[in-house]
């Protein structure tokens, strides 16, 4: 991938408000579980990690089949459910910027400015 490409997708990903709304609930969701699974004690176990699979969701579900495809070692392991988690957050703030991104274009051109 050149230089090029990469910028377009961070700025897909990391450019627009919903993006970073988008990416600031799953960070204050990641407090959450890290103060929820370090400093709270439980009597049983913590439901608080669903919260970033919540919102991680749909995205994480193809990182779970293709984990899945490669055996339940790997895919139960931390160091494929952690990037697993980073990508499929990245992935669908990149999508939301796109998605954005064609609401602009589409509302842009319903109206053309005459000349």
């Amino acid at each position: 991938m050149n230089s090029g490409r990469l910028t377009g997708l961070a700025r897909l990903a990391f450019g627009n408000r919903a993006s970073q709304v988008y990416l600031g609930l799953v960070a204050a969701a990641t407090v959450f579980v890290a103060v929820d699974t370090l400093f709270v004690q439980h009597q049983d176990a913590s439901f608080a990690g669903v919260w970033l699979f919540f919102l991680a969701a749909p995205a994480i579900f193809a990182f779970f089949v293709g984990g899945g495809l490669l055996g339940d070692a790997v895919a139960e392991s931390a160091g494929f459910l952690y990037p697993a988690l980073v990508l499929s957050v990245l992935i669908q703030a990149a999508a939301i910027g796109a998605f954005v991104r064609l609401l602009r274009n589409t509302r842009g051109s319903a109206h053309p400015h005459r000349a």
